[in-house]
Parts: structure tokens; sequence; C-alpha cells
């Protein structure tokens, strides 16, 4: 049995997010079809190195109680990482969005992922949106998704495609308040 703990990352552990960030970009460009740029990297044109685009995480690590950057720790090492906002970082009429999740390969397919998706649910209290690329090329994700949510919800949340701040996307609704 596997330990699995989101730890909330601050100015010391940032790093951790940084560094697995470009492996989730690597990763949906499967999905996007997405290519690197002249220099290699996952990001516009502009970004020649890796340590250009560490900082542009940075805005998670400013903005305590609107930003909430979350690394997942699976027996104490890092796995991945949940991003979720609030506020005027969140779609309109939505108190919690879950705007990046990624875990790292070596944990996929053990549950790991929906166990660190609860947790984080669990800490917030409200109206959830959850987006993901509605296309044939991301079922496992669309998958994982309705059934994360719904064993979370006890099938009770909402699921449309539509239009969204990031283009048309399958849309999971669903509140959790006491």
């Amino acid at each position: 049995m596997v330990n699995v703990e989101t730890i909330l990352a601050d100015k010391d552990t940032a790093n951790i997010i940084r560094n697995i960030y470009p492996l989730y970009l690597y990763d949906l460009s499967e999905i996007y079809g997405n290519i690197p740029n002249k220099y290699g990297i996952y990001e516009d044109e502009s970004v020649k190195t890796l340590d250009e685009q560490y900082h542009i995480q940075d805005v998670w690590f400013k903005k305590q109680g609107e930003l909430f950057p979350f690394i997942i720790f699976v027996d104490k090492n890092p796995a991945g990482f949940i991003l979720v906002s609030n506020g005027k970082f969140a779609p309109k009429n939505v108190e919690y969005y879950v705007h990046e999740f990624f875990l790292m390969r070596p944990y996929r397919r053990k549950n790991i992922a929906e166990i660190a998706a609860k947790q984080v649910f669990n800490r917030f209290q409200g109206k959830w949106e959850v987006y993901t690329n509605g296309t044939n090329s991301n079922k496992k994700g669309q998958a994982f998704w309705n059934k994360t949510i719904n064993n979370y919800t006890l099938g009770n949340f909402e699921k449309t495609f539509g239009e969204t701040f990031d283009g048309k996307k399958l849309i999971f609704k669903f509140g959790n308040k006491k």
C-alpha cells in the first residue's frame, strides 16, 4: 500500500513543481500535437532555456489564497502536481477550478491520481469545474475525470462539452458543500 499526500507547495518546495512541469508539457504534446520551439522547449518561441521556463510558474507561488499549487507525493517522493485556482483565476460562477493536473508515468494506473484529486477536492468546499480535452486523443484523461468525479460525487455531477476560456473542452461541474 502506498502513501499518497497532496501538500501545498511553498517557496521552499516550488522547485519541485517547476522541475516536473516540462514533463507535463511533453505529455500534453501527445494530446494536443504541440511541438517544441526552436530551442527544444515546449513554450512560446521566446523561451530559450529551461531556466526561463522555470520562472513562468512563479505566479503560482505569489498569489496565496487564489492559486493553490499542490505537489503529489507518493511514499514521500514527488509524483506530480495539481494546480487549483479560485477568484479571478477561475472561470466565472466557479469557486474552485483544476487548472492543471499531472501524475508522472511510473505512478499511473495505481489509483494514486484519484486519491490525490479527492484529497484536494476535500480541502475546499464549493462549486468546482474541471476541463479536459474532449477529443479522441484524450480518451484516458476523459475516462479518468469521469470515473474520479463520479466516484467522488456518487454520480452527482454535470458533464458537458462546450466553449471555455481555453477553447472547446469537456467540462465537469460539481459541488461539495456540506
